[in-house]
């Protein structure tokens, strides 16, 4: 009975130690989340680096494919059969009057299939040629020369991706069209390509010599 009794006596003592034991070695929630958030900001600062690193990278080894030159160029831009059927030509004129570059020479055209081979004939070799020729020779296109400073790569750019579910939206195929076989417009690749389709389409004196009177406005 003594040893029970003297038991009852030290069982809440040795109850509070064991308390007191336990609260100071239980690290506090408080603790945890700051330890936690510093390691999670170490973590997050590290990899951001590794992805500004890997972004750089990229930048370096990914060169511009269309380089605008300063000189002033002229380009031949085609609408084709699809885009004068669907109503855009006033659409598409108006990209390029936007864009401050000089309209040279304009017409509605009947294109001859002879001409289309001509204009065409570095895809002579690919099994699509046949059905590009009768595409281009399936109604009227209208023909376009465009002059300005760097006109030809910034066309291209105006345009957009040869298939137009990879052209940007705000370009003229990332808005307007849906399919390569139906891509609305043509533009010249390179200045030397412009001189010779400016030249295979128009006849001698069909362009126009007249200076803009915004020119000032868009050129120092």
């Amino acid at each position: 009975m003594d040893a029970m009794a003297a038991l009852a006596r030290t069982g809440p003592s040795l109850a509070a130690a064991s308390h007191r034991s336990s609260a100071t070695f239980r690290p506090s929630a408080s603790l945890s989340f700051a330890a936690a958030s510093s390691r999670n900001r170490g973590r997050v600062g590290l990899s951001t680096a590794g992805w500004n690193r890997r972004a750089t990278r990229v930048a370096r080894a990914t060169p511009n494919r269309i380089v605008a030159s300063s000189e002033v160029e002229q380009t031949y831009i085609m609408i084709k059969p699809d885009g004068v059927q669907r109503g855009l030509v006033g659409e598409i004129i108006s990209r390029f009057e936007k864009k401050g570059f000089l309209l040279k020479g304009l017409k509605l055209f009947q294109c001859p299939k002879d001409l289309a081979q001509e204009h065409y004939k570095d895809l002579k070799e690919r099994p699509f040629f046949p059905n590009l020729i009768d595409y281009i020779t399936s109604g009227p296109v209208v023909c376009m020369a465009w002059e300005g400073a760097g006109v030809v790569a910034s066309a291209r750019k105006l345009i957009g991706a040869t298939n137009p579910l990879q052209a940007e939206p705000g370009t003229i195929r990332g808005d307007l069209a849906v399919q390569t076989g139906r891509n609305v417009v043509h533009g010249s690749d390179s200045p030397d390509n412009g001189k010779r389709e400016i030249a295979l389409w128009f006849k001698e004196g069909e362009l126009a010599q007249w200076e803009s009177v915004q020119t000032p406005w868009l050129i120092e």
